[in-house]
């Protein structure tokens, strides 16, 4: 199918998937509500429902259905740039150590009973994480951390994926330091919850923050994919190309951490999905990236819609992490694409 034709069709189905998933829950709703209180809350026509069926379409389930989307839609694309940066099939939105310094700042105001500051100090984890990354891949090159073309310069693939590692393990023992020394009773299952990965909770303004970050930081990327399909021939094939090599790897990595910063600052650490939604969508329509970047991040959205929405109801009246289903599905999934797929080299 041409990329156009495949394009459309998750659009569409996107759409449905949102209206069809805000009706699915113990509160039996139809479409025909769901489209009632948009139109009311549009200014459209006069309201229709009942005060409390209004509130569960569109304090309950919409914020949460729309955070999903954007967060998967923005952790397959990260995991499409991150993959072509580095030239590693097994890269992954937190390569750079973003999920565990996210982790440290979420911890530790949990710990300390400030738990409305929660996205902000996982954002700013996320941000000292990358930036430690960054410097000691630099170091690492010789280039100047202090400097972004500098630091550039030396950010060679095997040194980010390293260093990205380094500050990943490092991060990770904070974490369980903290958890060790001082989680007890309901932080500590509030911490568990959310290192699992959960969008139990969101709000309108979780929708803001994950929206926002996917408009504002994934539309440029989307933009890059002549860099990206440059850097798949190797950094020299790249400059010779005209790609600024050191500055256009900078500048991408920098953009994906804070994209993925700001969707783990909502979601907590969901997994699996930047990893395996950007190589289905290659065994399918190939690597160029100006198909497989939107492409990856409609079927994130898709994937992670659904996902979410049988973690909220299949185990009614329990809740489980929705990180805990990605994985347990996107394994088996991706193991299938490999097996239809036995030519892939």
């Amino acid at each position: 199918m041409p990329t156009g034709a495949w394009a459309v069709g998750l659009v569409a189905l996107l759409g449905a998937s949102i209206v069809v998933a805000v009706t699915i829950g113990p509160a039996g709703l139809a479409p025909a509500d769901v489209f009632a209180s948009i139109a009311a809350h549009l200014g459209i026509g006069e309201p229709t429902l009942s005060p409390l069926r209004d509130g569960i379409v569109w304090e309950l389930r919409m914020p949460r259905v729309l955070t999903a989307a954007a967060v998967g839609a923005g952790l397959a694309l990260c995991g499409a740039v991150m993959q072509a940066l580095t030239r590693n099939p097994l890269a992954d939105p937190y390569l750079l150590g973003l999920s565990s310094g996210a982790s440290v700042g979420a911890v530790i105001v949990i710990v300390l009973g400030v738990g409305l500051l929660l996205p902000f100090a996982a954002f700013v984890g996320a941000l000292v994480a990358l930036a430690a990354t960054l410097a000691l891949a630099a170091g690492a090159g010789g280039g100047r951390a202090g400097s972004l073309g500098g630091a550039g310069g030396s950010l060679t693939p095997t040194r980010t994926v390293l260093a990205g590692l380094a500050v990943a393990s490092v991060f990770g023992a904070v974490t369980s330091l903290v958890i060790f020394w001082s989680a007890t009773g309901d932080s500590y299952r509030e911490i568990l919850n959310w290192l699992l990965g959960s969008l139990a909770g969101t709000d309108w303004t979780s929708v803001a923050i994950a929206g926002g970050a996917v408009l504002v930081i994934g539309i440029p990327l989307l933009t890059s994919a002549k860099t990206l399909d440059a850097f798949a021939f190797g950094d020299t094939a790249a400059a010779a190309l005209g790609v600024h090599v050191g500055r256009s790897r900078a500048l991408l990595l920098t953009a994906t951490a804070l994209l993925t910063g700001a969707l783990v600052a909502v979601s907590g650490s969901i997994g699996f999905v930047g990893l395996i939604l950007p190589h289905g969508v290659r065994l399918i329509v190939g690597s160029r990236h100006r198909a497989l970047l939107p492409l990856s991040a409609l079927a994130g959205a898709i994937f992670l819609l659904w996902v979410d929405t049988g973690a909220r109801t299949l185990f009614d009246p329990r809740e489980l992490p929705v990180g805990i289903l990605t994985a347990l599905i996107g394994g088996p999934v991706f193991a299938l694409l490999l097996l239809r797929n036995r030519g892939l080299r």
